[in-house]
């Protein structure tokens, strides 16, 4: 679909949909669907350019206390229609805490917003800082472990707050579980888990089979032994 002109809901200028900026006023941009007619529009629009209809105005990307773990410069709050993001204005990170990231996991009208948000350009370069990095809430080192053990996708986790997503990460999480991945790798977890417990089973038959050899063999030695007295 070729983009659209939107009018920037800060100093309304012409602008495409596809804009991550504005090139008059500099504000940040990101576009949502109409819940009426579903065409696009920017947030922090009062209403639909195509149909009129009103438009919840989500909050203003605001400065928070969360830093970011790579620039440790101050996270963005930035409303994306239902979901909170926290994110880099530097690096392009995204920090996610764990009741959104499973929110988004499972919603796809969620998926679709980010999916449909602008790509935005990093200013800082963090393609060669894979060392572990401190979670932007508590600032305890967070692990670093592969989105459902087969998506390829490495992410920084930590448990008790949320994950941190590097440039790009958290859609390609949303193409793999929108591609069926999730469901494939539950579906493979799961014939790991048969197959392990199938071994399980044939080594306690086997361990039984050989205990039940070894009380033979020893019975058969002590009648040996008597018969011989």
């Amino acid at each position: 679909m070729s983009p659209s002109t939107l009018n920037c809901p800060t100093c309304g200028a012409a602008i495409s949909s596809d804009s991550p900026n504005c090139p008059y006023c500099s504000s940040r941009l990101a576009t949502i669907s109409c819940p009426s007619c579903f065409s696009l529009a920017f947030l922090g629009s009062k209403f639909c350019p195509h149909c009129g209809h009103p438009l919840t105005t989500p909050a203003s990307p605001t400065s928070t206390k969360l830093n970011c773990p790579h620039c440790l410069i101050p996270l963005e709050i930035f409303d994306l229609g239902q979901i909170k993001l926290r994110d880099c204005p530097k690096c392009c990170g995204i920090w996610v805490d764990t009741k959104t990231f499973q929110q988004i996991c499972a919603d796809r009208e969620d998926q679709a917003a980010i999916l449909g948000s602008p790509i935005p350009v990093p200013r800082d370069d963090i393609s060669a800082k894979r060392a572990y990095i401190p979670c932007p809430q508590c600032r305890q080192l967070m692990s670093r472990s592969q989105f459902s053990r087969r998506s390829g996708i490495i992410i920084d986790l930590c448990r008790a707050h949320g994950v941190w997503f590097d440039r790009d990460e958290l859609r390609h999480i949303i193409e793999f579980i929108r591609s069926g991945g999730l469901d494939r790798a539950r579906e493979m977890d799961k014939e790991d888990l048969d197959r392990a417990r199938r071994d399980l089973d044939a080594q306690l038959r086997a361990s039984a089979r050989d205990e039940d050899l070894r009380s033979i063999a020893s019975t058969g030695g002590l009648l040996t032994a008597l018969l011989h007295i």
